[in-house]
């Protein structure tokens, strides 16, 4: 490894997990069992990919802890919120997506992890009627009680660092308000008047993050930490912040194929997305007012790619739609359709379908590895802020939106910027451009 100024990860790295649902089970037991040898962390980058370093003679390609000092796996620790009382084992074994042969063997570790009670706004998910909830009579209350449970949290268990990753479901739409958003003061200041309207309980959750130093990540589309005021407590504190929503089946497929579209400069004329899903996050997109927030979040992804001002001729009238149906009796096990009209020479029509017969929680797992180890990394190597090399981890990443920047949402530029910054904290050049 190269000299860099990048602090070492030692001692114990605790994650904490907001949800204890099929996703967080789904990593945790995966992390688990890895250490034991019983499994491969497959669909992890850290943990698999490789990245070139240097040039010409001095080309190397190396696994992302032969570059920068990441957290190993035996070193996490594992807490989590939940509003059902459920340990991680229960948990596990509710959610029916891993198999009991997969679970049994770290039953003990699992049924030890206990969520502490959730900070929780039933008006933010309707669908969901757990009694794990802190009795706290004001936003101001959840954000204390949540430092608390960090404080004893890290105590207890001897971390020297911990993340908080939100794995929890999709709140109601909290549009972005100059009001209570923009700044740090008026954030607060709606905190402590208790202002439930413009202050969801995840961003509870991130403010108590943040103020105990721990990098926080949103993988729900949730506003949460997508705003000004945020990114000001962010650098305030010099702590990483990334988001939203875990790029898993649909939007990943977009986010890798519209690029095809765009550099044959194919046209586009219109791009039709629905899946059926019956997990718990099905259950709650079930609510209009939970699916509107996802909506926002899947429909960014395309017209970033595929840019109307830049070929007007071909991505200028665009017809994109997104549906979600809750169907139960496919569980975790999401299935996403995609009908594409493109056009090409002359405007003749053709179409493309795809069908991506997808496992939620097995997609989203390997980026809660991802996403809390790089965020570690990214702290420790004094990066903070929003860390736009996370986003090829997620549906719809955050970008300053008060100065016209817009998201990078093409898979292979993402990709780019996450060598990119590997490279970098690692002491190499940052060689690649995105054109």
């Amino acid at each position: 490894m190269k000299q860099t100024n990048v602090k070492p990860a030692e001692g114990k790295l605790g994650i904490m997990v907001v949800g204890c649902g099929a996703v967080a089970t789904t990593f945790m037991t995966g992390v688990l069992m890895t250490r034991k040898g019983l499994t491969k962390p497959v669909g992890s980058m850290t943990q698999y990919d490789k990245i070139r370093v240097g040039r010409g003679v001095d080309k190397k390609y190396l696994h992302y802890k032969d570059i920068v000092p990441l957290a190993k796996l035996e070193d996490i620790v594992f807490g989590t919120w939940d509003v059902y009382p459920q340990n991680a084992y229960q948990a596990a074994v509710y959610a029916e997506v891993l198999k009991a042969k997969d679970i049994e063997p770290v039953r003990e570790e699992l049924m030890a992890i206990k969520p502490m009670k959730a900070a929780f706004d039933r008006n933010y998910a309707k669908r969901l009627d757990g009694d794990n909830v802190k009795d706290c009579k004001t936003r101001w209350e959840m954000v204390l009680e949540l430092q608390n449970d960090i404080c004893n949290f890290k105590e207890v268990n001897g971390c020297e660092r911990i993340v908080v990753i939100w794995a929890a479901s999709t709140e109601i739409y909290v549009p972005y308000d100059e009001q209570y958003h923009k700044t740090l003061n008026q954030l607060e200041t709606a905190m402590k008047a208790d202002d439930r309207e413009h202050i969801a309980p995840s961003m509870c959750y991130a403010y108590a993050a943040l103020t105990e130093g721990c990098p926080f990540i949103m993988g729900a589309p949730n506003t949460t930490v997508d705003i000004p005021a945020m990114w000001e407590l962010a650098e305030k504190m010099r702590m990483p912040i990334a988001g939203k929503d875990f790029k898993t089946g649909q939007t990943l497929v977009k986010s890798g194929f519209a690029p095809i579209i765009k550099t044959r400069n194919l046209g586009l004329a219109g791009w039709f997305s629905t899946n059926i899903l019956g997990n718990r996050d099905g259950l709650v997109l079930d609510e209009p007012a939970n699916f509107h927030t996802k909506e926002v979040s899947k429909l960014s992804t395309l017209e970033t790619i595929c840019k109307a001002e830049d070929q007007p001729d071909l991505y200028g009238n665009i017809y994109h739609k997104v549906r979600i149906n809750y169907y139960p009796p496919r569980n975790d096990d999401k299935e996403g359709w995609d009908n594409i009209d493109i056009f090409g020479w002359m405007g003749y029509p053709m179409q493309i379908k795809i069908n991506f017969l997808c496992r939620d929680s097995i997609l989203a797992a390997p980026l809660l590895l991802d996403l809390t180890l790089l965020s570690d990394l990214a702290a420790r190597a004094g990066r903070y802020g929003i860390q736009r090399f996370l986003s090829i981890f997620l549906k719809s990443p955050m970008h300053d939106f008060t100065r016209g920047e817009k998201a990078v949402n093409n898979l292979f530029e993402q990709y780019t910027m996450l060598k990119n910054a590997i490279r970098e904290m690692g002491g190499y050049e940052a060689d690649e451009e995105i054109d």
